[in-house]
């Protein structure tokens, strides 16, 4: 981590923020604040490992390519319902991390979902919001209403980044790549050293 010489942190020019999936990478390439590119990076392979190997091949060629990075910004890993999804995005998370050191990426920062979304102003559906939608649908399974929840929110950040940055977005993983960066500019020095 860079700091001043009484201990602030540096902020980074050239910030590359990722929404990393177990078959993908999106980005969203900030400089000086500014949200130049975005984009999305597919991982091939036939097995989980496969994947990673070429995770780690695709994301350093990237780097380099960009010319690299002072930073990197990537959403924590979250258990949500699949052990062996969390398992798997943490390979692929690793592998991530790594071709950025093996390109010369100097900080790290991290965010949990709820964080970078809550500061966007994508904050979790209320009770009533959740009881119009149960109404409008009834007799839905759990796992369709959370589903149908979720749906909602991705289009709630494709429209928040839209308006912040006047961006035509329609992918929901680059959209959150931006929500990501849009929240690590702003608080670089909440974003590094974040391990936890």
């Amino acid at each position: 981590m860079n700091k001043t010489k009484w201990g602030a942190v540096v902020e980074p020019n050239k910030i590359c923020a990722i929404d990393a999936s177990t078959n993908s990478l999106a980005f969203a390439l900030f400089e000086n604040k500014k949200l130049k590119t975005i984009g999305k990076i597919k991982f091939e392979g036939n097995t989980n490992y496969e994947k990673v190997m070429d995770a780690c091949a695709k994301t350093k060629a990237f780097f380099e390519y960009s010319g690299g990075f002072e930073a990197i910004v990537i959403e924590h890993t979250v258990f949500m319902n699949s052990p062996k999804t969390a398992a798997d995005l943490a390979l692929v998370q690793g592998a991530l991390l790594g071709a950025a050191g093996l390109s010369g990426t100097k900080q790290i920062g991290t965010v949990a979902p709820i964080t970078w979304q809550n500061y966007l102003g994508n904050k979790k559906l209320t009770k009533e919001e959740q009881l119009e939608i149960r109404l409008k649908n009834p007799g839905k399974s759990d796992s369709w209403y959370k589903t149908y929840e979720r749906q909602i929110r991705k289009e709630r950040t494709i429209k928040l980044i839209e308006i912040n940055y006047d961006k035509s977005i329609n992918d929901n993983d680059v959209a959150d790549a931006c929500g990501i960066g849009h929240w690590a500019i702003n608080n670089w020095n909440k974003a590094v050293g974040n391990y936890e």
